[in-house]
């Protein structure tokens, strides 16, 4: 892979890795005018407050945002929540690269899908998804899996 920017290319940038995100929030706690502290919301509030206030803000319109398995901290509801901003962050010209094992976010419309494994990197359709079919497999029936896990 390699980057290329332009003059005028953005300059917006943001990562997310679930492991660093207590060093972030320590560090913007110490900004001048800090806003409200990350640190005192639940995993999941602070990464939805994240989303708001800087992935999904309006006010970057385009740039690049490297998210590496943000569905750590979510629930369903809010894995959701994030496909749909992912979707309007790719509509206002960020580019998304996120690392994932959520089928959930995976499923994003118009999104190109590499799927990493001991075959090296692929692109798939979501549906040919190993962790797709891995998901739909115990759903369908748990037992299946449950009799090889719990005695």
């Amino acid at each position: 892979m390699r980057i290329e920017r332009s003059p005028r290319a953005p300059r917006w940038g943001f990562f997310l890795r679930a492991e660093t995100m207590h060093g972030y929030y320590s560090w913007r706690d110490d900004l001048p005018d800090a806003p409200p502290s990350l640190h005192t919301m639940s995993h999941g509030e602070s990464f939805n407050a994240l989303l708001d206030e800087v992935l999904d803000h309006p006010h970057y319109v385009s740039g690049l945002a490297c998210l590496d398995e943000p569905e750590a901290a979510l629930s369903f509801s809010s894995t959701l929540r994030w496909l749909a901003s992912l979707d309007r962050m790719r509509s206002r010209g960020t580019q998304v690269i996120c690392a994932t094992h959520s089928p959930v976010l995976a499923a994003l419309p118009g999104a190109t899908i590499l799927e990493l494994g001991d075959w090296g990197i692929r692109e798939s359709a979501w549906e040919d998804l190993e962790l797709v079919r891995l998901h739909r497999g115990f759903l369908d029936a748990p037992g299946r899996y449950l009799r090889h896990l719990l005695e």
